[in-house]
C-alpha cells in the first residue's frame, strides 16, 4: 500500500493516505491505520526520483550498478577504472536527468535535488538502497569523502627522479654548495602548498555552510509540511469525534426512550396477568 500512495503525486498523496488510513480503521486493523496515517508527504523532488524506480527501472538499475563498480574502484584506487564509470556516469546520468524533467515537469530548484539524490545513489550505498526501494520522503545529499585514486607507479617513478631534479636545482642548494636535504621543499613550494591547502579548506567549509543551509531549509520544509499535515489530521479527527459523539447522544436517547417503552409495556404486562388470575378465579367458583 505504501510503494502505491507513493506513486501518487504530493498534491494527491495527504488525501489518499487519510482516506486509506480510515478504510483500515473502520476495517478494524487499528495497527494498519496507524502505520499508513504516519508515512510523510514526499516532496516533489523525492517524488520525482520514485517515479524512476517504477516507471524506469532498468535505467535506474543500470545507474545503481554504475555506483556498486565506482565505489570498488574508488576502494581499489584503480585510475583507469575511475576514469572510464566516470565518463559513463556522466551520460547514465544525464539519460536519467532528462527522463526526470520530461515526465515529472520539474521546477529547476526541484530538478537540482533530484540530481544531487541520483549523485547521492552513485556515491553511497544506503543511499542506492533507499532510491531503489522507491519511497523518499526528502531529496538525499552526499557529503562525504569519496578517495581519491592514487596512480602508484607514477608515484613511484616521481620519487625516483626527485632527488636528482633537487641536486640539479640552483634554488635548493645549500649556501655551502651541498644539496639541501631531500625532505625539506623549496620556500616557494611550501608558499604554494600552503596556499593550496588553505584554498581547499575554505572551499570545503564553503561547501560544508551550504549544506547546512540547505539542510536547515529542508528540515524547515518537512516541519511546515508536517504541521499542515497533522493539523489537517486534528481537524479531521476532531470532525469524526464530534460526528461520533452526536452519534453516542442520539443512540442515549434512543435507549431511554426505549427503556421508558419497556417500562410500559412491563406495567401492562402486569396488569394483563393479575386481570388474567382474577377472570380464571371466577370462572372457578
Amino acid at each position: 500500500m505504501a510503494g502505491r500512495l507513493y506513486a501518487l503525486p504530493p498534491s494527491e498523496f495527504t488525501a489518499a493516505r487519510d482516506a486509506r488510513a480510515r478504510a483500515a480503521k473502520d476495517a478494524g486493523d487499528i495497527r494498519l491505520a496507524r502505520d499508513i496515517g504516519r508515512l510523510r508527504r514526499p516532496t516533489v523532488s523525492a517524488w520525482a526520483v520514485n517515479r524512476l524506480s517504477r516507471e524506469h527501472p532498468e535505467e535506474l538499475a543500470e545507474l545503481l550498478g554504475l555506483g556498486e563498480r565506482l565505489r570498488a574502484a574508488w576502494e581499489a584506487q584503480d585510475a583507469a577504472a575511475l576514469a572510464e564509470l566516470t565518463r559513463e556516469r556522466g551520460a547514465v546520468t544525464g539519460r536519467l536527468s532528462r527522463l526526470l524533467r520530461e515526465s515529472a515537469g520539474l521546477s529547476a530548484a526541484a530538478a537540482s535535488e533530484a540530481d544531487q539524490t541520483l549523485d547521492a545513489a552513485v556515491v553511497d550505498a544506503d543511499a542506492a538502497d533507499q532510491v531503489r526501494r522507491g519511497r523518499l520522503v526528502r531529496p538525499l545529499s552526499y557529503s562525504g569523502f569519496a578517495p581519491a585514486p592514487v596512480p602508484r607507479e607514477g608515484a613511484q617513478g616521481r620519487r625516483r627522479t626527485a632527488p636528482a631534479d633537487r641536486a640539479a636545482s640552483p634554488d635548493r642548494t645549500a649556501p655551502s654548495g651541498r644539496a639541501a636535504p631531500s625532505g625539506r621543499a623549496a620556500p616557494s613550494g611550501r608558499a604554494a602548498e600552503d596556499e593550496a591547502r588553505r584554498r581547499e579548506q575554505e572551499a570545503a567549509e564553503a561547501r560544508r555552510r551550504e549544506e547546512i543551509a540547505a539542510r536547515k531549509a529542508r528540515e524547515r520544509q518537512e516541519a511546515e509540511e508536517a504541521h499542515r499535515e497533522w493539523a489537517a489530521a486534528l481537524e479531521e479527527a476532531q470532525r469524526e469525534r464530534d460526528e461520533r459523539a452526536e452519534k453516542v447522544a442520539t443512540l442515549e436517547r434512543e435507549l431511554a426512550g426505549a427503556r421508558d417503552r419497556l417500562a410500559e409495556s412491563d406495567q401492562r404486562l402486569e396488569v394483563a396477568r393479575r386481570e388474567e388470575r382474577h377472570a380464571r378465579a371466577r370462572l372457578s367458583r
